[in-house]
């Protein structure tokens, strides 16, 4: 499995949100450069979180990105998701549970994959842009190896 660079992207993007916010919209220069990430592509990645309702905006003097929701209830998952769709070891399909698989084991393989996908989820959704912004500035201990067990 891997986390595509927009989900990379998007969660540089409002992790740079969350560790500078000042009460008021960030303008999407401001973001590029803190991040240095490429400004038309961060425009895109902040169109698509603003349509998952994770940033709100506002136009002209003044304007730019702002988290839409406080950032303890916006979870790692759902940024993912956001940009990348749904979180998935591989497009797949749902398992066979009546053993009509087509091929020699195609339906456990199957139901491998699909539990795979579950706990990346599962991952990526017991971390919120609040606890990562708190790893970020060194005040929460940063994941370990043995959490993803």
């Amino acid at each position: 499995m891997k986390v595509s660079t927009r989900g990379d992207y998007a969660s540089r993007a409002l992790l740079s949100l969350v560790m500078h916010d000042v009460g008021a919209p960030t303008s999407v220069k401001e973001i590029a450069a803190r991040t240095d990430l490429p400004q038309p592509y961060l425009e895109q990645i902040l169109l698509a979180l603003k349509g998952a309702g994770i940033v709100r905006s506002k136009r002209g003097v003044g304007g730019g990105y702002i988290l839409a929701r406080p950032a303890e209830e916006i979870r790692l998952s759902e940024i993912v998701r956001a940009v990348d769709g749904p979180i998935v070891a591989g497009d797949f399909g749902q398992p066979h549970t009546d053993g009509s698989c087509d091929h020699e084991g195609q339906c456990v393989l199957l139901a491998i994959w699909d539990h795979a996908g579950t706990h990346m989820r599962e991952y990526l959704d017991s971390y919120s842009l609040a606890d990562i912004a708190a790893m970020a500035s060194g005040t929460a201990a940063w994941p370990t190896a043995a959490e993803a067990d």
